[in-house]
């Protein structure tokens, strides 16, 4: 009678750590039914054992991708061996909501699963023990610091003032787009400008004048580009623009839509209106540039020519002009 008490006294006490374990526990048979259902997956799912027992996991929860979990689950029956899959992989097997005050952002549960091959006794799987384990703390941490490094790259690279490329990131995108000019032959077109008289603009209006016209500059600039181009400041007043898959001439029509979006529009600074126009430069790689600061220096002296030549225009660099 001891024997058989403790044994009833160590099977009621396993049972009640299965119901109160912090972790979420699922019984499934060959055809998905639910066997077992713990006092974690009551609580968060707002199902009873009651009602889930002897029902079809995938009519329960018909969002389950049945597929997939068939998949991971065949696996356990067959390799009688675990399977696993993490919150990177999939961010969660059964979407309940997150309740945790501390991660109060996240709008689910982050969970990790662990599928456990159950033996009967005659030695058959027939059932699969299926584990899951909250990790919405370490998974928001961990989307946090990832996207704080985003964050600080973005920054690392970003122009303050213009929110363009800044002039470092920027030349390193240009020798990127240069190689690859080499190996494929496909046209890519570099533009640059600078504002006219902008010595002036600080003069007359103020510093703090010629960085809104800067910064005005730079939004025409965005509004005007295609995703795939690659926009930065230079330096100053200067900009620089790379076209992809783009000649000379695409980059002559682009270069005059902008020159008269700038020339249209006034800056209103502190009641002050401002007016000004840009001159540009595009230079389209050619077999003949040994790197990309030949690209940049064909790109500068046909900036130079539309200075010299009266500003507020574009030129277009054709190297057989040149000495």
């Amino acid at each position: 009678m001891s024997t058989g008490h403790s044994e009833i006294n160590e099977f009621h006490w396993l049972m009640d750590m299965v119901q109160t374990i912090d972790v979420g526990l699922m019984v499934l048979d060959r055809d998905y039914r639910v066997r077992l259902w713990n006092g974690f997956m009551e609580n968060h799912s707002g199902q009873s054992a009651a009602y889930v027992i002897g029902n079809k996991l995938f009519e329960l929860f018909p969002d389950l991708p049945e597929g997939w979990f068939r998949r991971k689950a065949e696996s356990v029956f067959m390799l009688e061996s675990r399977a696993f899959t993490t919150w990177e992989q999939r961010p969660y097997l059964l979407r309940f909501k997150n309740y945790r005050p501390i991660t109060g952002t996240a709008d689910f549960m982050y969970q990790n699963i662990t599928l456990i091959p159950l033996v009967s006794p005659d030695g058959s799987i027939n059932h699969v023990g299926v584990i899951l384990y909250d990790v919405t703390d370490i998974a928001i941490g961990k989307l946090a610091l990832e996207a704080a490094n985003a964050g600080l790259a973005r920054l690392s690279r970003t122009d303050r003032l213009t929110e363009l490329n800044n002039r470092g990131y920027w030349e390193e995108c240009l020798k990127a787009e240069f190689a690859r000019v080499q190996r494929s032959k496909h046209p890519s077109t570099l533009i640059m400008f600078d504002i006219d008289h902008f010595k002036k603009v600080n003069d007359t209006y103020g510093h703090q004048a010629g960085d809104e016209v800067i910064r005005v500059t730079s939004r025409t600039l965005r509004g005007s580009i295609r995703t795939t181009d690659i926009a930065g400041r230079y330096g100053g007043e200067e900009f620089t623009v790379i076209l992809v898959d783009t000649n000379a001439d695409q980059g002559l029509y682009l270069a005059e839509r902008i020159r008269k979006k700038i020339e249209a529009q006034t800056v209103t600074f502190e009641q002050l209106e401002i007016r000004f126009t840009i001159s540009l430069g595009i230079a389209q790689a050619n077999p003949q540039m040994a790197d990309h600061t030949q690209w940049i220096q064909g790109a500068d002296m046909a900036l130079y020519q539309a200075k010299h030549g009266g500003r507020n225009q574009a030129v277009v660099f054709h190297p057989e002009k040149t000495d």
